[in-house]
């Protein structure tokens, strides 16, 4: 039986077969296995060998010879369950079975006690001893090794299923957001802190050379901000193609998000539309981190502050446009960033910051937009340190001289 449960893939249906042969080997009428649950704290009946079936039974925690078993993590031999308290005799009553003995021992691994099994009536009327007590102690400390890898084999299968799972989510992710073009004046990066990110950017050539621009940031991390950015990011691109006011299509995102439920998250996004020909942009921007516009020499830096609340939190909020912003770009560049930029972390403890991004745009204007988005994003993506939040960069502009 230790060989079976130490090799079973199956423990389960290894421990029925087993309960079977561990009652021919102490001469036992019945034989039963209890674990413990650690969700609930009760004991329940897993598998059990006999005339009824016990299977699925389930006792508070401490609850009869069993739960005391498990409870003190002791073998108990009872050679006469009517002047013992702990019987529950509610069993026999239910299943009709007549009990008169019981030898339970437990099962324990790593110094933790799992449950337990019981053998019930020994046969043609004798009583367990010391040796059937021995060998069913053997017997529970091999089963509880095997229940413990058993366990432990599941939750590593679950884990592995959930990695593939994210690997694929991260794979359909990445096929979302738009390539950086050679022909295209728009450029962007997203750095997700985890598998999945909640961050987004799109660029879509609307024909004329003009094109339609956003970047999002959900609320939240994991696979709930990942499906919601992949909803509000297939939004922009479909209102996109028909709705050339960017603070009129935003009032539409948050229409459908309010209408479809957000279970408490919402969406910082901006978006716009970018004139190649006229280097004009108009900008609007729900909640999202300001935009700041770089332009060479005494311009500076113009900052663009969000006209309305994040999107998704209520839909009397926004009116049926965002405030817009037209921009003349001239040979300027307009800079859109999520908060994993501003709260990147710096070595000191401290965080970049706004005055730390303008000193970064400052720093690499002089690059070529892909080499300065490449160059921000290394910056403030160290391999030495952890990245807290995703964080995602579109440039929109003409190209450095």
């Amino acid at each position: 039986m230790g060989q079976d449960f130490a090799a079973s893939r199956d423990i389960g249906h290894t421990v029925r077969r087993g309960l079977v042969r561990i009652a021919e080997a102490v001469e036992a009428e019945a034989a039963s296995v209890f674990l413990s649950d650690d969700e609930t704290g009760e004991i329940v009946c897993h598998a059990c060998a006999g005339p009824v079936d016990i299977s699925g039974l389930r006792l508070p925690a401490g609850t009869g010879i069993v739960g005391k078993t498990i409870a003190e993590g002791r073998a108990r031999l009872v050679r006469d369950v009517r002047r013992n308290p702990d019987f529950q005799e509610a069993v026999d009553a239910r299943t009709g079975f007549v009990t008169r003995s019981i030898l339970c021992a437990p099962m324990t691994a790593a110094g933790r006690c799992l449950g337990a099994i019981e053998v019930v009536n020994k046969r043609a009327g004798r009583l367990f001893g010391a040796a059937d007590s021995r060998l069913l102690e053997a017997l529970g400390a091999s089963a509880a090794l095997a229940v413990s890898h058993a366990r432990l084999t599941a939750a590593m299968i679950k884990q592995e299923a959930v990695r593939r799972e994210l690997e694929l989510a991260a794979e359909i992710q990445r096929g979302m957001l738009p390539p950086n073009l050679d022909d295209v004046p728009l450029w962007g990066i997203n750095l997700p802190a985890r598998a999945v990110s909640g961050d987004f950017f799109d660029i879509l050539p609307l024909g004329g050379g003009k094109f339609a621009f956003s970047i999002g940031d959900v609320s939240g991390k994991g696979i709930n901000a990942a499906l919601l950015m992949a909803k509000t990011s297939s939004l922009f691109r479909c209102l996109a193609k028909t709705m050339e006011s960017p603070g009129r299509l935003l009032a539409a995102v948050n229409a459908e998000l309010c209408e479809t439920g957000m279970m408490g998250m919402f969406v910082t996004m901006a978006a716009g539309v970018f004139d190649q020909a006229s280097g004009t942009v108009l900008l609007a921007s729900a909640g999202h981190e300001p935009a700041v516009v770089h332009r060479a020499g005494a311009g500076g830096f113009e900052v663009l502050p969000p006209h309305a609340p994040p999107l998704g939190i209520a839909a009397d909020l926004i009116g049926p446009a965002v405030p817009e912003d037209r921009l003349a770009l001239g040979d300027g560049c307009l800079y859109l960033f999520t908060d994993g930029l501003t709260e990147c972390a710096l070595g000191d403890g401290g965080m970049l910051g706004s005055d730390g991004v303008r000193d970064l745009i400052e720093r690499y204007a002089d690059l070529q937009p892909a080499q300065r988005v490449a160059a921000l994003a290394a910056r403030v993506s160290r391999p030495d340190a952890a990245v807290r939040d995703d964080l995602t960069l579109l440039l929109v502009g003409h190209r450095a001289r």
